[in-house]
């Protein structure tokens, strides 16, 4: 949420429409997307909706939305990023919110999910400055055991609108084309009843995850968040806040 600049908005725009969807809201930081006012104006539609707020740090890459790799060394990447979180939760002091969680953004979350040294000054970092934030990653990955191994609380996502590999991984990409929100829905679905997702090989593999990521900056968002809200609701499927998730 949040990923505009000044005037500039990306994606759809319908952060508005999204907001009363969703549990908890990803906010831009600054350096991927995001300025001081659209924080601040994001973070107090989460609030008036009781939806969580979290970090969205991003490497310092406005042109490229956070989406490109950037050869960068671990003490700064790890700067960077409380940085961004220093500055989103100052922000949220404002109006009395608490940030519930941290997650990197575009190609500095796939880069924190592999690199070991990474992960880990980041991991001992959070450990420092909130040792009650949830970090928000993906299942299996090096950032999520190094998590789990130091005690910082975890939330594991599934991403809806992203195709998974054989190795139950996302493939990352820069840009996403439109797709069927029925489609998305029924993704989602199978991965909440059956703990399982089809992967771009034709497989069948087990997932197991705590959230549900959608990105607003993929085109026909909100119709995807839509159909399947409405899906899960109708299959008695409930979405939660982070603080009531059985996490593991």
């Amino acid at each position: 949420m949040g990923e505009g600049f000044g005037p500039w908005t990306i994606g759809d725009g319908v952060d508005a429409q999204l907001m009363p969807l969703i549990s908890s809201a990803n906010v831009a930081t600054g350096f991927h997307a995001g300025d001081p006012s659209t924080m601040r104006r994001t973070v107090e539609m989460a609030a008036a909706l009781g939806v969580g707020v979290g970090a969205h740090p991003g490497f310092r890459d406005l042109v490229g939305f956070g989406r490109r790799h950037m050869h960068v060394g671990v003490d700064e990447l790890v700067n960077d990023m409380l940085y961004q979180l220093g500055a989103l939760r100052e922000i949220a002091a404002l109006d009395g919110v608490k940030l519930q969680h941290i997650k990197p953004h575009g190609a500095l979350y796939m880069h924190v999910a592999q690199d070991e040294a990474l992960a880990r000054a980041l991991v001992e970092a959070l450990r420092k400055v909130d040792p009650q934030l949830f970090l928000f990653c993906m299942g299996g990955s090096v950032v999520h055991r190094l998590a789990q191994a130091a005690g910082q609380p975890v939330v594991r996502e599934f991403y809806a609108d992203r195709d998974y590999g054989s190795n139950g991984f996302i493939v990352f990409t820069r840009r996403v084309s439109a797709l069927d929100p029925k489609a998305v829905a029924q993704k989602v679905l199978l991965a909440c009843e059956q703990g399982v997702v089809k992967t771009v090989d034709g497989q069948t593999v087990a997932i197991e995850f705590d959230s549900v990521c959608i990105h607003s900056d993929t085109p026909g968002a909100l119709a995807l968040v839509q159909a399947t809200r409405q899906l899960l609701d109708d299959r008695g499927v409930q979405v939660v806040g982070v603080n009531q998730l059985p996490l593991r």
